[in-house]
């Protein structure tokens, strides 16, 4: 190639670098997607092509070299020029305050300290060394002194910039930041090693770490890390603002992320209201947080305050109650639910985690069971988040006792002794004996009495359970013909409350036809479905003699729920309650299909992810879908709007990358009031 050839091959190289990593800046970094995926693709391979015509201009800060380097075969020791010290921790609002009073009596200072909050991600601590704005080396935390060379992993994060962007920065920059998984990476990873047989992560934090500590770049590179930094070690050759959450405003403009949700706070008193609002918003963040960091923001203070021994004066780690803690697994029941689904249930040695006292914990399935290698009398880690059922994620081998004993799953069923189902396929063992086994026919008759379903008050759970105990109940339909003088007769029962029972039940004869729909127990026919297949068969005989195909014509019905449908209405057990239900007067009015007036959301996709307070996500979803919406599982470019409450993860992430309108749910009231709509 010529001179003037080799000239401009360069000036393209660099004006596509350049806008790579512009593109990329704004995705990882600010959120901000600024072109289309594949318009981005078209442009990494113009320059992957230009690079490869001109070997002598490549470069290891190109876009194309966020993998390539060939595997290690051990990792290297790397000294940190300054050390990575550890925080103190506090875990009340009095040890915020005792810490706020060490400061102010160390400074012999009277005007409240202004405190920078982050939250504390739960990650791995990496530190980043710059050398004129060029990534040099990227190494682990180790135990603050030493840590290890994870160069050739770092340079796979996207969010980890290889050249720093603008002007300004020091000659030599050293970041630190803390690498992490969010949940849906997290999830697509174990997904992916349960279908290979592969190993399964036992949370995020321990997928990034895993992640990290690989000898070959190419499978970081297919675990989507992200960074965000935190603050500054080693710096030469320039100069700093004077404020630390002026520090992380300047890392962001030259190409780092910072966690969105920090702030700045006054006194302790500030601090906790931080800490309270993050501790609210905590389970609905797409990755993992366990605690919140608080910095005197003013860098001149922080030098005064100094160290001791491996910990700041000056910063403070409030920690959340612990969402993961361990136990021993005491024994473990099985449990039939109304689909006749057997579920594991562990009984633990009370334990508290998560905000609460924990005794049970799910063990999700027969495979889970062998997955884990869980014994009786092992020591396990149990992990509650939010309003999660807590559920045993691991098992601490070197603790298992010489008495151990294995799990052994029945092969009948627990309660009615039936034969269970292994379906090919399915991870779900299922009992056969339908409303036959007394297990099924408590959580059905539970069900249907719910306040979602029939909403007959007063009929609570352990009322049902002696109900079908004493024999007096079989299915729904029996609740119907019970006397004042068969519910007086109960333990814990009298007068009074039985006629309570009695005017409850008879109010409840009063319905609609979804409500009545969704009271069956349908398999995956929940109110939303109930609602669409009352609307579009508007009649209950027609919806039970419907055939398959004029069901999948039904929106949100598929050929799984049809298949489920048809296998309900085909059972003579079923159809004979649903008549018996009738004949004791349960009534609805008819249903009109709605006047096209009456569809203002006709045409629009909406999505509803998170726990919303007023409504379930279904209730939700039977309203928008009342105002003509189509409401659908996933955000896509045709989504119209998300309702996002706490607990939004992935879905919300995406939705944001593709710019789709996000709404909370207050916004939801107010559109469903203004339109007549209200929660059912």
């Amino acid at each position: 190639m010529s001179v003037s050839g080799s000239s401009a091959a360069a000036g393209e190289i660099a004006a596509l670098r350049e806008q790579l990593e512009d593109h990329n800046y704004r995705y990882y970094v600010l959120d901000e997607p600024s072109i289309p995926d594949a318009s981005y693709d078209r442009l990494m391979r113009q320059l992957r092509d230009l690079e490869a015509a001109n070997p002598e201009l490549q470069s290891a800060d190109s876009p194309t070299q966020r993998v390539g380097a060939a595997p290690l075969s051990e990792f290297q020791q790397v000294t940190h020029e300054l050390p990575m010290l550890s925080l103190d921790n506090a875990f009340s609002a009095e040890e915020m305050l005792d810490f706020e009073r060490r400061i102010m009596a160390r400074l012999k200072r009277e005007e409240p300290i202004e405190f920078a909050c982050e939250p504390k991600l739960d990650g791995i601590a990496v530190s980043l060394l710059y050398r004129d704005g060029v990534l040099e080396r990227g190494a682990t935390r180790g135990d603050g002194r030493t840590g290890e060379d994870i160069t050739h992993n770092i340079r796979t994060v996207q969010s980890i910039p290889l050249k720093l962007r603008g002007e300004g920065y020091p000659a030599v920059l050293e970041v630190r930041g803390e690498v992490y998984l969010p949940h849906a990476v997290f999830e697509s990873i174990n997904a992916k090693a349960r279908a290979e047989e592969g190993k399964v992560f036992v949370n995020p934090r321990n997928a990034a770490a895993g992640t990290l500590r690989q000898l070959d770049p190419r499978i970081a590179a297919e675990r989507p890390l992200q960074m965000c930094c935190y603050s500054v070690g080693l710096v030469e050759g320039g100069a700093l603002p004077k404020r630390h959450s002026d520090i992380l405003d300047a890392l962001q403009t030259w190409g780092f992320r910072i966690n969105a949700d920090s702030d700045i706070a006054t006194g302790a008193a500030g601090c906790d209201d931080y800490y309270q609002a993050m501790a609210h918003k905590r389970d609905g963040l797409p990755y993992d947080i366990d605690g919140i960091v608080f910095k005197v923001n003013d860098i001149a203070l922080q030098e005064a305050l100094g160290f001791v021994s491996r910990a700041p004066r000056w910063a403070i780690a409030r920690k959340f109650p612990a969402q993961e803690e361990s136990t021993r697994l005491l024994d473990v029941e099985f449990q039939v639910g109304r689909t006749g689904a057997v579920t594991p249930v562990a009984r633990l040695d009370p334990v508290f985690v998560g905000g609460v006292t924990v005794s049970n914990a799910t063990l999700h399935n027969r495979d889970e069971i062998e997955r884990l290698g869980v014994m009786r009398g092992d020591s396990v880690v149990v992990r509650r988040a939010g309003d999660v059922i807590p559920q045993v994620v691991s098992v601490i081998a070197d603790q298992r006792p010489t008495d151990a004993k294995p799990i052994v799953f029945p092969e009948c069923c627990p309660v009615c002794n039936s034969a269970l189902e292994f379906i090919e396929g399915e991870v779900v063992v299922r009992c056969s004996a339908g409303l036959a086994c007394e297990a099924q026919r408590k959580q059905s008759i539970k069900h249907f009495a719910s306040r979602r379903a029939m909403d007959i008050e007063g009929l609570g759970d352990k009322l049902v359970d002696q109900l079908v105990d004493e024999d007096l109940v079989h299915s729904a339909a029996d609740l119907y013909a019970l006397s004042q003088q068969q519910l007086a007769g109960l333990e814990r029962m009298a007068e009074k409350s039985a006629a309570n029972l009695l005017d409850a039940l008879a109010k409840s004869k009063h319905t609609s036809l979804p409500r009545f729909i969704y009271s069956l127990g349908i398999r995956e026919v929940g109110e939303a479905t109930a609602l669409n297949l009352a609307t579009h068969f508007g009649d209950l005989n027609r919806l039970m003699d419907a055939d398959e195909e004029a069901l999948l014509a039904v929106d949100d019905v598929g050929p799984v729920v049809a298949d489920y449908l048809r296998q309900f209405f085909d059972a003579p057990q079923n159809i004979e309650v649903i008549n018996a239900l009738v004949a004791h007067g349960i009534q609805w009015p008819a249903v009109e299909a709605p006047a096209a007036d009456a569809q203002p959301l006709a045409g629009e996709t909406w999505v509803v992810t998170g726990t919303l307070d007023s409504m379930s996500r279904d209730e939700a979803k039977a309203q928008l879908q009342s105002l003509g919406a189509k409401v659908a599982g996933s955000v896509s470019k045709n989504t119209t709007r998300l309702v996002a409450g706490p607990g939004a993860g992935s879905k919300l992430a995406k939705a944001e990358s593709l710019g789709v309108e996000v709404i909370d749910e207050a916004a939801l009231l107010a559109l469903l009031q203004s339109h007549g709509a209200a929660p059912a």
